[in-house]
């Protein structure tokens, strides 16, 4: 018995597999706004009832494309800092492997990073099983920072008093025992890493920067210094 449920639950892995593989074939070719049970069935020579016994709607089918993505990107940032604090890397060397991580990670995947960071699929509510894996990239580089706090120190970055309240409440949801100066530069400083890469990734860089590893590599060491984190 053990050897048919087995059996089955590798055939199921399999299917599964298969199914998201061409719905991402047709996120690449039509966008996320086209992509239906019907046609990833049609693809597959499957009928659409086996099919939404693995996804029962197209809003499941995307969640699960969508945290697939979210965690693909997430551990490509964890292992580059695994790799970073190996080689005794400083925090701020460690911010900029991470955040290049992100880029390069993004522009090997440009329609799943467009599917997580890009315009919102219209009809469609991300429920909460998106938040854990949609975190962690960002968490890697609150580590880094939070890291450097316990460790060496950070500057602290300048703060308005209207903003203190709201940069409180935040560090209390997510950045606990960080300043809140520094939650408010970090959150600032992910926007901008999204909206750099962003802007690589749907062209917005064409005929503006051509080198664009090294603009990149100055532009999240600024980030590092705008959360704090020492020059060396």
């Amino acid at each position: 018995m053990s050897t048919v449920r087995g059996a089955r639950e590798r055939a199921r892995i399999e299917v599964t597999a298969a199914i998201k593989d061409e719905a991402r074939r047709m996120l690449a070719a039509e966008g996320a706004a086209k992509l239906s049970l019907r046609a990833v069935a049609r693809e597959l020579g499957m009928v659409s009832s086996a099919l939404y016994r693995y996804f029962p709607s197209r809003d499941e089918l995307l969640t699960a494309l969508i945290v697939d993505a979210y965690d693909s990107v997430g551990a490509a940032a964890e292992e580059a800092d695994a790799r970073a604090r190996a080689a005794g890397a400083p925090p701020r060397a460690r911010w900029v492997e991470v955040c290049g991580a992100f880029r390069a990670w993004a522009l090997a995947h440009p329609h799943e990073y467009s599917l997580i960071y890009g315009s919102p699929v219209p009809g469609y509510s991300a429920p909460l099983d998106t938040v854990g894996p949609a975190a962690r990239a960002a968490n890697t580089l609150i580590g880094i920072v939070r890291a450097a706090h316990q460790g060496r120190g950070i500057a602290l970055p300048p703060l308005p008093a209207a903003l203190r309240a709201e940069a409180e409440r935040m560090t209390a949801d997510f950045a606990e025992g960080l300043p809140p100066e520094v939650t408010a530069a970090l959150v600032a400083a992910w926007g901008q890493l999204v909206g750099l890469v962003s802007c690589e990734v749907f062209g917005q860089f064409n005929r503006v920067v051509e080198d664009r590893d090294a603009f990149f590599a100055h532009a999240a060491g600024q980030l590092a210094h705008a959360v704090g984190l020492p020059s060396v």
